[in-house]
């Protein structure tokens, strides 16, 4: 990727400062402000966001959608105490209320000495295009419309196609009362297919689609139809798929898409702020074993173009990869800027909110248990087998017969002590995924390889 040092500044500049005669010497004065009172930590968090989203139903579009939305959020932060304030206008008055109003956590007195504020040279992980502007609206109608044509050919017995695109362009800077000022231009697009397919009084269906930090450009004809067959494939599947049986079983959990069990199971555990207040299973746990052997997992930010990639949080840190179990021991947490500070560490680039109107959290980005060194069909000898909205029996180790009506019912930290066999076919999911905490949804991402697990209560139909 080649982008100048400075572009993602200029971008950031020319849409959240200069239309508003702001600049780093007025931000500096904010920050004097808040500082006339004794607080630790201040950050101003700047966005402008632009999205879209078209849905295609019946053969028209039904729906369609399109917003800009914009604002500041200021947080001053003394010992464990936070205050926050935000405001949809962007302007020095605004900026002098919030600075105000967040101060009062604090008594008076303090008067420290801000420094300047300089920029952080960001690596970038994603173009900076709008993919709001890569397609006009008639060629958006015509990619639904292809999309659908492709899932009906695909087979006889489709009698309905439901097609979604959506886009955002957002614009972030982030100014730091420690004299950090970073910026990040974030481009994300998805579209997704669902299918309703009839055989006889049978009806059922299937799902498929993909997305990350990039345009409409990446969705070709190839792309449709892969995800077009894909949901079609796993209706069609679900039309021959009979009642799962409940019971204790291993189960073997297919690559790529299945890895939101680990999000589920262990992610939010590994969060700093529910480990700090002690309200995680693996709350004071780091260097015990957490897992089975062979069980290494990472959160990493920096996987290009990954929906749940950052060039930077939303804190203005860099993400990273953060080895978080290593051979089944727990090795760290995942951390923002005010968890990191209370608990001595430093922070892994993992601060996220959903908007200037919200507080950061510790949030994953992209969450991979890494492959192992054994073959996927060596895995499958156990009797049950998940990959995301598909289950197959597992008998004489051959997949046999699909069912439906299963879930997986079990404890979070237990699950990964039962991992027997890792397989070598790491994949990722398609770019889909979203996550919720505390009323804020982030993109993320999920994967793994082919797992055997032993020992796991499914609940069935049947």
């Amino acid at each position: 990727m080649t982008l100048a040092p400075d572009t993602l500044y200029r971008t950031a500049e020319q849409c959240l400062l200069a239309p508003y005669d702001l600049s780093p010497r007025r931000l500096e004065g904010v920050f004097s402000q808040i500082f006339g009172h004794r607080v630790d930590y201040a950050d101003l968090y700047f966005q402008y966001g632009r999205s879209e989203a078209w849905s295609l139903e019946e053969g028209i579009v039904k729906s369609g959608s399109f917003s800009i939305d914009q604002g500041v959020g200021v947080r001053a932060i003394a010992g464990e105490k936070t205050a926050f304030a935000y405001s949809d206008e962007i302007s020095l008055p605004a900026l002098d209320a919030a600075a105000k109003a967040v101060r009062a956590i604090a008594v008076s007195g303090s008067h420290r000495l801000v420094p300047m504020l300089g920029k952080r040279r960001v690596a970038p992980l994603y173009l900076p295009h709008d993919p709001i502007a890569s397609l006009d609206d008639t060629a958006k109608v015509q990619l639904l419309e292809r999309l659908e044509g492709y899932a009906r050919a695909a087979d006889p017995r489709v009698v309905e196609v439901m097609a979604h695109i959506a886009g955002t362009w957002e614009v972030v800077l982030v100014a730091r009362s420690d004299g950090h000022l970073a910026a990040d231009v974030r481009p994300l697009v998805r579209v997704s297919v669902t299918v309703i397919m009839k055989d006889g009084d049978k009806r059922e269906q299937g799902s498929s689609g993909g997305g990350g930090r990039f345009d409409y450009g990446y969705f070709t004809d190839d792309v449709l139809k892969d995800y077009a067959a894909k949901a079609v494939h796993q209706a069609s599947v679900n039309l021959a798929a009979k009642p799962a049986p409940a019971g204790t079983m291993t189960v073997v959990l297919g690559s790529g898409w299945p890895g939101i069990l680990l999000h589920e199971a262990i992610g939010h555990g590994l969060e700093g702020d529910f480990n700090r207040k002690g309200s995680s299973a693996f709350a004071g746990r780091i260097g015990e074993r957490v897992a089975a052997p062979g069980v290494n997992v990472v959160d990493d930010g920096t996987l290009p173009n990954r929906r749940g990639s950052l060039s930077i949080d939303d804190e203005g840190n860099p993400t990273q990869r953060t080895l978080l179990i290593e051979d089944g021991i727990l090795t760290c947490y995942l951390q923002d800027s005010l968890n990191a500070r209370l608990m001595g560490v430093e922070p892994t680039g993992n601060g996220r909110r959903e908007s200037f109107a919200h507080l950061p959290l510790p949030r994953m980005t992209n969450t991979v248990m890494l492959a192992g060194d054994k073959d996927p069909q060596e895995i499958t000898s156990g009797k049950f087998v998940f990959s995301t909205a598909e289950a197959y029996l597992i008998e004489n180790g051959k997949i046999t017969t699909p069912v439906k009506g299963a879930t997986l019912i079990g404890n979070g930290p237990d699950v990964l002590t039962r991992v027997s066999m890792i397989g070598n076919d790491l994949a990722l999911d398609p770019g889909v995924g979203t996550c919720g905490k505390e009323g804020q949804s982030v993109p993320v991402g999920v994967g793994q390889p082919t797992l055997r697990i032993d020992g796991l209560t499914v609940g069935g139909t049947g």
